[in-house]
């Protein structure tokens, strides 16, 4: 943490030696306000990808192949699982009975049912699919951020080669970051090695709650507006006098990432994209009104407002059971899934991408179904299924993704890749390339050396 003080009981214009700044924190501000405020110098876009923007849902925990994208009808009871599949709109082509709306929407839908992470651990497979590049070693839980595994996440990408200025940041996560049980945040989720300031927003939110507000543009309780005000000239006033003893470029860019923070603050255009009171009732029930569904309609609202790059983390509440928390259904699954899993995704992706083609956006918007790994072939003795990277399906649509498409073959247990296998890194290839940058676009570390974005190809197939 950078302190911007001197050693003198005052600043050289009279300002106390308590008015200091902390480079990364606006709590000197009286502001609550995430890192990742600074700016960078736009790559140019040469992939012919169309895409202008990507939205993330990541179904953290592993679904089950088997009962989502991937239904084996034939396979023994013990390996299908309680659901048959259903027809869609894509002759031929048939998914789970829990997903009859996304059945509707095959035809928007790239479905790929060979993905391989090789790694059945939550943290280092999630790490793999969040940045493209295997955790070392693999097979590791309840793993933190940090080298060798500090790759930067998609969305870090996406802010890191952003063109500016923006008001709203160019990469946004929410409404929480992912940890497994024991509180260990994942690896992946973050910059690394691209330094802090690409590190994508983080909004801690829950916006079904009746009473949403997001805390990152509210004001301290102690903090007027007239307060803030007067916060305001001394910042001005602190860099004025600062710029004449040092003018290395740390300095200017702390100076931007707070004109901007109050910047978003002051401005009505930032604070209405967050608020979903705006929404007519029949738009938010038709996302549903889990915190995942009305998330994801927010994504909406950011995406519509200019933000380039968004990640919607499935909702881990305090009531998830110990044993099967989210999608990791080691126990009971069919009735979690049932129940609780696949009709608020069902409900929340096909509202997500019927709004997007309502308003002209869907063509323009990369949709991206993801999760760390999929479920073990047969139920355990808890009438759940275990963790499997070695095969599983996710699916793909709009910004320039091919609609109708099952790329990948799975064995007859949904077990192993059969053809067309699939690695984190395509996946992520095919996402830059949609968005119009080449994998082999350059961004640089702290020690101003290059790296590939992506070290994956584009899947052409879905393209």
């Amino acid at each position: 943490m950078l302190s911007l003080c001197d050693n003198s009981a005052r600043l050289c214009d009279d300002l106390p030696r308590r008015a200091f700044l902390s480079a990364g924190s606006l709590s000197a501000l009286g502001l609550a306000l995430p890192p990742g405020l600074k700016g960078a110098e736009a790559a140019a876009r040469t992939s012919g990808g169309r895409a202008k923007r990507c939205i993330v849902l990541f179904l953290l925990g592993g679904p089950p192949q088997h009962s989502t994208w991937d239904p084996k009808p034939s396979a023994p009871e013990e390996i299908r699982g309680a659901f048959g599949p259903i027809a869609t709109n894509l002759p031929g082509v048939q998914i789970s009975e829990l997903m009859p709306q996304t059945a509707g929407m095959m035809d928007k839908l790239a479905v790929l049912r060979a993905v391989v992470t090789g790694d059945n651990a939550h943290s280092s497979s999630g790490y793999y699919m969040m940045t493209g590049v295997p955790h070392i070693p693999k097979q590791q839980e309840n793993v933190n951020p940090g080298p060798p595994n500090d790759w930067p996440t998609m969305g870090a990408v996406v802010q890191s080669l952003a063109a500016g200025p923006h008001l709203l940041p160019p990469a946004v996560r929410l409404p929480m970051h992912i940890f497994n049980t024991d509180g260990s945040i994942w690896p992946g989720q973050d910059s690394g090695w691209l330094g802090h300031a690409a590190d994508p927003w983080l909004f801690n939110c829950e916006p079904a709650s009746p009473d949403f507000d997001v805390p990152q543009f509210r004001l301290s309780a102690d903090v007027s507006t007239g307060r803030m005000s007067e916060r305001r000239t001394l910042l001005e006033a602190i860099e004025s006098r600062l710029q004449d003893v040092e003018r290395d470029n740390s300095l200017a860019t702390y100076a931007g990432q707070q004109r901007r923070a109050f910047d978003l603050l002051s401005t009505s255009q930032a604070r209405a994209a967050f608020d979903l009171k705006q929404e007519a009732d029949a738009t938010r029930d038709r996302y549903g009104r889990s915190q995942f569904g009305q998330s994801v309609l927010l994504s909406r609202r950011l995406v519509e407002s200019g933000v380039e790059f968004v990640q919607v983390n499935w909702f881990r509440g305090p009531d998830e059971p110990a044993a099967n928390p989210c999608w990791d259904s080691h126990a009971d699954e069919t009735n979690r899934l049932k129940d609780v899993l696949v009709p608020p995704l069902d409900q929340a992706l096909t509202a997500l991408l019927g709004d997007l083609e309502d308003r002209g956006l869907l063509d323009e918007t990369v949709v991206a179904v993801l999760s760390e790994f999929g479920r073990t072939p047969r139920f355990n003795g808890r009438a759940g299924r275990d963790h499997w990277g070695h095969v599983f399906s996710i699916a793909l649509a709009g910004g320039g993704i091919q609609g109708g498409v099952v790329y990948g073959v799975s064995d007859e247990q949904a077990a192993y890749p059969k053809q067309d296998a699939v690695a984190p890194e395509d996946v992520t290839a095919t996402i830059f390339h949609a968005l119009g940058y080449d994998p082999h676009t350059p961004v640089y570390d702290i020690t101003d050396r290059a790296h590939p974005i992506s070290r994956g190809g584009p899947i052409r197939a879905i393209l």
